[in-house]
Parts: structure tokens; sequence; C-alpha cells
């Protein structure tokens, strides 16, 4: 059997790229009775009926895997936000960071829109950026306005598979138009009177971008953290995990409980008090979200 990447899922049809040729392919039945969907992403092994046209008959393993959007086997996310328009939110920014921990992505934050914001606006997100990457994470400052800026994101892309996520209206089919022209993504105004962008990408599929492949997909539509436990919710801080083992109490969830590694680090200001807050705020929302069915 030939074996291949789904790249595109539209209308019941798999688009499996296999070398340089991409196959037309319909999921066996079998599939199906499994309660499995094939999924952008997956490697699988499929068998040509027709010229260009087939059937996947294997799935392989996935590494991991997104529900919304459905995409599998990630190497990277980028985080996009904007300076302005929307404003930019620390909150939200580490909503998504969690999110992406959680299924062991790395991420990426890229600022967008810098061109649009006063100095002073743009020292409060240098300070932001400066705290970012303290913790470890890539940032970068970009304007779509400005493409002598893009050539330095091309290192980032080669060989991985990225997906984009970032709310409506930051900018990401803009910033994916820069990155590579030809693409002629569709993007949209922000809406004034509702004060975000309209959704403008229908479906998932992997381009090439840069010698690697990046997923545009038409966003994350949920950003709950239905999947993470209380007690993993700490993993996802690379600040509070390195720092987890020296707490007094072994499960310790830095909150209430004394001799704490994080919330001393936090009285020194070596974890970010903001940061601190959102994952207390993050906490209190998995501890009293309803049972899962």
């Amino acid at each position: 059997m030939a074996e291949g990447r789904i790249v595109k899922a539209l209308s019941g049809f798999y688009y499996v790229q296999s070398g340089d040729k991409i196959y037309s392919c319909k999921g066996r039945g079998v599939f199906r009775n499994r309660n499995i969907t094939p999924l952008v992403g997956d490697f699988v092994q499929f068998e040509e009926s027709n010229p260009g046209e087939g059937y996947i008959m294997e799935i392989e393993k996935r590494s991991n895997e997104l529900v919304r959007p459905p995409i599998v086997n990630i190497n990277q996310a980028v985080i996009v936000s904007s300076a302005v328009s929307p404003d930019f939110s620390t909150l939200l920014l580490d909503r998504f960071l969690v999110l992406i921990e959680s299924k062991n992505i790395n991420p990426l934050i890229f600022i967008t829109k810098i061109d649009l914001i006063s100095d002073k606006e743009r020292m409060n997100i240098d300070s932001y950026k400066d705290i970012y990457e303290k913790i470890g994470y890539s940032v970068e400052m970009l304007s779509s306005k400005q493409p002598d800026n893009v050539p330095v994101l091309e290192h980032y892309f080669a060989d991985k598979v990225s997906v984009f996520a970032g709310q409506s209206g930051v900018g990401k089919s803009t910033l994916l138009n820069v990155l590579k022209p030809s693409l002629l993504l569709k993007t949209a105004e922000i809406s004034k009177s509702l004060g975000r962008g309209k959704h403008t990408t229908r479906h998932v599929e992997l381009m090439q971008v840069n010698r690697g492949l990046v997923a545009d997909t038409p966003g994350f539509s949920i950003l709950e953290f239905n999947e993470i436990e209380a007690e993993e919710l700490t993993n996802c801080f690379p600040e509070m995990r390195e720092r987890r083992k020296n707490c007094k109490f072994r499960g310790c969830m830095h909150h209430k409980e004394p001799k704490c590694a994080v919330k001393a680090a936090v009285d020194n200001e070596e974890i970010s008090r903001f940061r601190y807050e959102h994952y207390l705020s993050f906490l209190e929302e998995i501890k009293t979200r309803k049972p899962r069915y």
C-alpha cells in the first residue's frame, strides 16, 4: 500500500499527499464502525483505485490531536495576538498557551499590528515580550504592512507542521498571505459594530509555507479547559512546572498550601504576578466546571 499524509478534508473526501502527488481518497467503512475519523495531518496507508483516487486503509498512531480545529500530528502552534483591534490581552494569550502546552505542542507568540500603536503602548507590549521570553517562549513583533520583518520568520516553519491560533481579527490569514503571497487567503475587515473579525476560513488545510506545512483553520472555537485536570495545570505553566518539585507538599496546587516554591517565586518577582493570577483563575474554572458524562 502507498503511504502519505492527509493535507485537506472536505465534503467526505480526504486529500492525501504522497510524494509530489495528491490523491482524492475516501475512508473505509470500518473506520465508521470503530468510530474513527481520518483527520488532517494523519499519516495513512491507502490503496489507489483509479488514477489519482483511492481508499484510506490504515491510520498511523497520532502524536497529538486538537479537537477544534480537528488536526493531528502538529509540531508547533503559532499564537497570533494583535497589539490593537482587538487589544492585546495576556489573559487570552495565557489561555491559548495553556491549551497548547496541555497537548505537548511547542508554542510561538506572534504579536501583530505593532505599526498601529503609540510609543507608550509599544513600551507596554515590549515589557510583556520580555516576560514571555524569560519564560522560554519565542516572541516576534510584526506588522503585515512592513514585509521587511517577515524573512526573519522563515526558519520557524522549515520541516515543521504548524497551526495558527488566535481570536478573530488578529490577522492570521493576513500574516500567512505575507509569508506566502500566492496563497491569496481571504481576509476580513474588523467589524466596527461587533469589535471582532469575521470568520473567513471554512475548512482545515495544510499548505506549503517556507519549506514546512502550515494549517489554515477556522480557528479555535473552544477555549475551555475541558480536557485538563486541576493537578495537570501547573505543567502548562513552564515557570511553575520547573519549581513545583521544590514545594513542601507533593501535589501542591500553589494556592493555600504553606511553603510553596511557586508562591515564593511570585513574591520574589521570579514569576510574574499576572501569570500566577491567571493560573488561579484557570484553576478555579477547572475545579468548578460541570462534570463530563
